[in-house]
């Protein structure tokens, strides 16, 4: 299995490397550069002409592809073979179909290898199509998803990116942490008399989630209401949770479909269906299912999301960029980055390949970002100025979401204003500035690219959000390490569970353990914890507070 740093095209870039392309040189950013990086299919444009590459250099991106033989995998990813593997590791060896949640418009042939992963996804479908007929009957109009990582931050982005959308007298609300204030907050909105509960944990085991499931239950015990006619579950087959008679619904999720994928599964189709109505959901569906197959195109200018990757792989590797900004000129979008700091960081934020050998070279950088144009007056004073080099991703759309423009006295409408911002700021980040006085100067040369759109519509919605996922597989495809697995979450929840058993005890009157394997600074923030303390505060809530029923 050849390794990253033993490609003939790595070889070549590391080169190329030496004296990448400088964006604010006189006469470098031209008509016809702009023209020729730049690259369409399914109505989106990459550009990518303010990236520090030349025409060899994405030559040599692409043999880096070939090389490393990122459409024959992607190609088996999506027809079911075992890509979530590790050397040496038993936790994995699982096939990485979250594409079958998405590939059931087309006639299923015998052949084709998902059909049976297809039809499991159909069958959700049809039962949550039955589950919106029976709560648009009762008057449900609020619905609360309990769920933490891939189960909050993938539907949110999708219900704040599609609101323009929504029925009217429908909204959803997220509860994910454990922290006690934002379950308080939340219920605080809504009148559970005619709210809906999803419960998801694709394992049923989820620590933040149950206790959110406990704590929910009990308000609405409080309040004389059966949590069964509320609470719905999305989990696993044969989970704690697939309990019928203790939800109103149980939809179910399998082992092929990831957490921080699976917002094409019931995990962001349950509450975007609530919200929508089932025909936008299967837009949103359809343009995910379009990304699907487009990042199988062996055209490097149609396949968008190997571009990206390639580009990301270039500004990393090679330039050896720490982070990368995602920003959005869209209210609508604005939750997006903090879910492809999941997606990225947690798919590719790895040290160790799948042959289980540490590697010797960067992975996934740092994803951080912002709506634009609000950070204008934030953060890109360091993108401009700063003593680091942060590449950007911009995301912008031609038309707005809504409809409701306005121009100004000379015809200047607000989205074509914000469009302005957005290339305004790509192209001064390439050229730069320069003035007499330095901290009047930009050194310009800073990369970054655009993908446009047209609208912002459940379907490119779609095709948006399978483009980072379809993206981040192929940076992992290339690094030879394995997208799918999340092993660095595990070792802080192991030891909290051991600190919250001090507490157990404590609240016990037991004395903690002398022998707790941590280190003395916890050691003695614990001997604190249990120390001599005043009497206990009773705490006041919400539920048993009558003022804010």
């Amino acid at each position: 299995m050849t390794q990253f740093g033993e490609y003939l095209a790595t070889k070549e870039l590391q080169r190329l490397a030496q004296k990448p392309t400088d964006l604010s040189k006189d006469g470098t950013l031209n008509t016809k550069r702009l023209t020729q990086m730049s690259a369409k299919n399914l109505g989106l444009t990459l550009f990518y002409g303010t990236e520090r590459v030349s025409e060899n250099v994405m030559h040599h991106l692409n043999l880096l592809a070939e090389e490393a033989h990122v459409l024959d995998k992607m190609r088996a990813m999506q027809r079911g073979s075992v890509v979530n593997s590790l050397e040496g590791s038993p936790n994995e060896g699982k096939k990485v179909l979250h594409t079958a949640t998405r590939d059931f418009f087309d006639p299923q042939s015998e052949e084709n290898p998902t059909k049976q992963e297809a039809a499991n996804a159909y069958q959700e479908f049809e039962k949550l199509k039955h589950f919106l007929e029976v709560v648009d009957k009762q008057g449900f109009h609020s619905l609360i998803q309990i769920g933490i990582g891939g189960s909050e931050l993938g539907p949110a982005s999708l219900y704040f990116a599609l609101q323009a959308f929504q029925k009217p007298n429908r909204v959803v609300h997220f509860i994910s942490n454990i922290d006690p204030d934002h379950a308080a907050h939340v219920l605080s909105l809504v009148d559970l008399n005619k709210t809906i509960v999803v419960v998801v944990s694709k394992s049923g085991n989820t620590l933040e989630t149950r206790m959110n499931e406990m704590l929910v239950r009990k308000r609405f015990a409080d309040l004389g209401l059966s949590p069964q006619h509320h609470l719905v579950a999305v989990t696993q087959k044969g989970s704690p949770m697939d309990q019928p008679e203790q939800y109103k619904e149980v939809f179910y999720l399998w082992d092929y479909v990831g957490g921080r994928y699976s917002s094409s599964s019931m995990v962001g189709c349950v509450p975007l269906a609530f919200a929508l109505g089932m025909e936008k959901v299967l837009e949103f569906l359809r343009g995910m299912n379009a990304m699907d197959k487009a990042a199988l195109e062996p055209d490097l200018h149609k396949n968008l999301p190997l571009l990206s990757a390639l580009l990301n792989i270039w500004n990393r590797n090679f330039l050896h960029y720490p982070t990368c900004a995602i920003i959005p000129y869209s209210y609508a979008l604005s939750h997006l980055p903090a879910h492809l700091q999941q997606c990225e960081m947690e798919s590719n934020g790895k040290r160790v390949d799948k042959t289980g050998k540490l590697v010797d070279f960067e992975t996934a950088p740092i994803i951080w970002g912002g709506v634009g144009t609000d950070g204008q007056h934030s953060f890109y004073q360091l993108l401009h100025q700063g003593t680091i080099v942060a590449p950007v991703e911009f995301i912008g759309f031609k038309e707005s979401e809504y409809g409701q423009d306005l121009a100004d006295e000379k015809g200047v409408t607000l989205q074509e204003k914000l469009l302005a911002n957005l290339f305004a700021h790509s192209l001064a980040l390439a050229t730069g500035y320069h003035h007499d006085q330095l901290n009047q100067s930009f050194p310009g040369n800073r990369p970054s690219r655009i993908l446009l759109a047209h609208q912002c519509t459940p379907y490119t919605v779609g095709m948006i959000l399978a483009y980072f996922e379809h993206k981040t597989i192929f940076q992992g495809f290339i690094w030879n390490i394995n997208s799918f697995d999340q092993e660095g979450v595990e070792l802080g929840k192991k030891l909290s569970k051991r600190i919250i058993e001090q507490f157990r005890k404590k609240n016990l009157g037991k004395e903690y353990e002398k022998e707790f394997p941590l280190s003395d600074p916890y050691i003695k923030a614990l001997e604190c914890l249990n120390g001599p303390a005043t009497p206990p505060r009773k705490t006041r809530m919400c539920w048993s507070d009558p003022g804010r029923e």
